[in-house]
């Protein structure tokens, strides 16, 4: 099945990725060339299997030790510079290069995909900044010039060859376009575990059946494609022809459809009281960020994850109750049920609590029996001093116990410290 382009729509899409973004940000904070100075940024220098969260590209060409590794692994070097990563710091650059393309778009045409990367919509900016690639390279110059940051760019008629552009091309040479022309010759020789959107695992199943490159992946039949993958099968083949029909959305608000929090122990837990406070803990967050957003839910889950010497990984369960709630200890009688039923002493490394399934808080049912209108303004009361002085401003006594996490967690972004 031959495809049309001259049907398909053509966009000027961007897609932009900060490169080495914590490492080089440390390195430009240090008066350091990020391209030349060996820096790893780390999670806690104080344990040696802390991981690797980010590497400059010196540090990588030089001694191959890249983002995933462990402190360990880091050569006794006196050029090797380590430091800990100050989340909230990259948290406000990242918002700063934002700022940035938003001189050139409007944040409705900026697609921001993770911390160091971004699409961008550029089309109608031709009166005003010039071509794409005069876009490009005034982007790419401002970064280097107001941040002291580099990036790699790609460009394309849609998001897919954008980004593909960019992983495969733009980190090489700074600035690369791929058109629907350039499929046949650049994009169906790519390995199909380096196409984004493809990945490892499911790369292993179709090299099981020969197909190993992004142009084997195109000449298979469709409905084959369909019909063991289903809609993702689909996307799987238009994408190996350079096709993507999805719309760049920017910055705008979406109701959650559930109000999570998890977090990965510091050490394996094997008393049942100390896990149960980190669950009471977790439901805690839960109601606050719940009420943050004015919702009421009443399906809880807990994920429970054991510790990587158990033989079974753990469980994920939930429970639909009859009522919507955002109280902690609502969430918590749940949970604590959902553990007592599952759980049987095995050693816990991983937690997580989730609520969905929402309403407005307004529009909750308010019980004759009991004055639970009384224990949510005590709630909000204690989310307003929290909003005012910090979390750790009012805290259950139980947070104080053996096990609690609170303290450490407040101080963390992403479960890394924030300055």
């Amino acid at each position: 099945m031959e495809i049309d382009y001259s049907q398909l729509p053509r966009n000027s899409i961007m897609c932009i990725d900060m490169k080495s973004f914590y490492a080089s940000i440390e390195a430009v904070a240090r008066g350091l060339d990020p391209l030349k100075t060996c820096l790893a940024v780390v999670g806690d220098k104080q344990r040696s299997g802390s991981v690797v969260l980010a590497a400059t590209p010196a540090l990588k060409e030089k001694y191959n030790i890249r983002t995933g590794n462990r402190l360990y692994e880091i050569p006794d070097s006196s050029e090797i510079k380590i430091v800990e990563a100050r989340m909230g710091l990259y948290l406000d650059k990242s918002i700063e290069t934002t700022c940035l393309f938003n001189r050139f778009v409007p944040l409705r045409d900026i697609h921001v995909y993770s911390i160091d990367e971004a699409w961008l919509k550029l089309d109608g900016t031709e009166r005003l900044f010039g071509d794409k690639w005069e876009v490009a390279s005034k982007i790419k110059e401002l970064l280097l010039k107001e941040m002291g940051l580099h990036c790699s760019i790609g460009l394309g008629p849609n998001m897919f060859l954008a980004k593909v552009a960019m992983d495969i091309e733009g980190k090489r040479k700074g600035i690369a376009e791929w058109t629907y022309e350039d499929v046949p010759e650049k994009l169906w020789p790519v390995k199909l575990e380096k196409c984004w959107g493809v990945g490892v695992r499911l790369a292993r199943q179709f090299n099981r059946i020969g197909v190993r490159t992004v142009g084997d992946l195109a000449h298979l039949p469709l409905s084959y494609l369909e019909n063991k993958y289903g809609i993702m099968g689909s996307q799987l083949y238009y994408h190996a022809w350079g096709v993507d029909l999805s719309k760049l959305e920017g910055h705008y608000y979406n109701q959650p459809k559930n109000v999570g929090k998890g977090v990965t122990l510091l050490r394996d837990y094997s008393n049942p009281r100390e896990i149960k406070t980190v669950i009471m803990e977790l439901c805690e967050e839960v109601a606050r960020r719940a009420r943050k957003e004015n919702l009421a839910g009443k399906t809880i889950a807990l994920t429970v994850g054991f510790s990587k010497d158990e033989v079974e990984k753990g469980f994920h369960v939930q429970r639909t109750i009859k009522y919507h709630t955002n109280l902690t200890m609502d969430i918590y009688q749940v949970c604590l049920d959902l553990f007592n039923e599952n759980y049987s002493g095995q050693v816990v490394r991983k937690l997580a609590v989730s609520l969905g399934n929402f309403i407005p808080d307004s529009s909750m049912q308010l019980s004759l029996f009991e004055d639970k209108l009384k224990k949510i303004n005590l709630a909000r009361t204690m989310d307003r001093i929290r909003d005012k002085y910090g979390y750790t401003a009012i805290l259950r006594a139980r947070s104080l116990t053996r096990g609690a996490i609170s303290f450490r967690q407040q101080k963390l972004i992403g479960g890394h410290k924030a300055r």
